[in-house]
């Protein structure tokens, strides 16, 4: 054979054998890339509705229902101090639990507030109490934080900082006629016998007080315009409480009301003038070497 020809059938089987691995890459089935498979979500977690502070409440605040608001809680971080709506929880796969464990911490929160929450009414069985102990924004409400009227230091906490709760005797007379509700602010005036003990005059104690209550209500009832007591409680900064108190040992004392549009600022004293009539002058005589002591009046 020559050379021609030995270099056809090189090329020739090399041409068979590109050709048969070909086919073969042909007739064998592709292997499928692997597929990443998501992992499923986490179960979400079964919320209650817990009562929260929608701003910071300082010691003192009294409540109003835009304070108060209802906020998401892990079911699994409840405790019984806590006030839910009593609502069954969002989320979970096991709804007859859920709705138990809700159950029994509502019964929980009932029982450790005195049965002071109703669970239907919750926000609104807050409303009007005082905080004694400062809340934070977001923070949940609990019946410790909070005082309500007739509850044993509630005046302790109304009574603002710096200041005293002191009572004078009143009546419809010296009341306005019983018009003057707690939390009004009153000028409070006395009358009393001049020097010659013939005429009269008279002085303002104290501008702008807070009336604190009357009798031992803090609150008038709803819907009444008028309270008719025997004792107001007013609230005097400490250093005017020898004023009031002055006052009350020289006789009767008149509440005078003030305008809501007159009440800026706080409580000050009027007039610094005594409160007690002046000493009597006296004048020594001489008679026979004995000395007298005689009052001019």
């Amino acid at each position: 054979m020559n050379r021609a020809r030995l270099a056809i059938l090189g090329l020739a089987l090399v041409a068979a054998v590109a050709m048969a691995l070909l086919v073969r890459g042909l007739a064998t089935p592709k292997t499928p890339a692997p597929v990443a498979i998501a992992a499923p979500p986490p179960p979400e977690k079964p919320m209650a509705q817990v009562l929260v502070a929608k701003r910071n409440l300082p010691v003192g605040t009294r409540l109003t229902q835009e304070d108060l608001g209802w906020q998401p809680w892990p079911l699994e971080a409840l405790n019984p101090t806590l006030i839910t709506d009593g609502s069954a929880p969002t989320g979970g796969d096991k709804p007859k639990t859920i709705k138990a464990a809700v159950e029994e911490t509502a019964a929980m929160a009932a029982k450790a507030t005195k049965d002071l929450i109703a669970p239907q009414n919750a926000m609104l069985a807050f409303v009007g109490a005082i905080v004694k102990d400062s809340i934070a924004i977001g923070e949940p409400l609990t019946a410790a934080k909070v005082i309500r009227a007739g509850d044993s230091n509630y005046m302790a906490v109304v009574v603002a900082p710096g200041m005293r709760a002191i009572s004078i005797p009143i009546s419809a007379e010296t009341s306005v006629g019983g018009f003057i509700l707690p939390g009004d602010r009153v000028d409070v005036i006395q009358s009393r016998a001049g020097p010659d003990g013939k005429s009269y005059e008279t002085q303002t104690l104290m501008r702008n007080v807070r009336i604190l209550a009357i009798d031992q209500k803090s609150l008038a009832d709803k819907g009444a315009t008028a309270m008719v007591g025997a004792v107001a409680v007013l609230e005097i900064p400490a250093e005017d409480v020898d004023i009031i108190s002055r006052g009350k040992m020289l006789g009767e004392m008149q509440l005078a009301l003030r305008s809501y549009t007159d009440i800026g600022g706080g409580p000050s004293p009027g007039a610094r003038k005594s409160l007690l009539p002046p000493p009597p002058q006296t004048l020594t005589v001489y008679r026979g070497g004995q000395a007298s002591e005689v009052v001019v009046r």
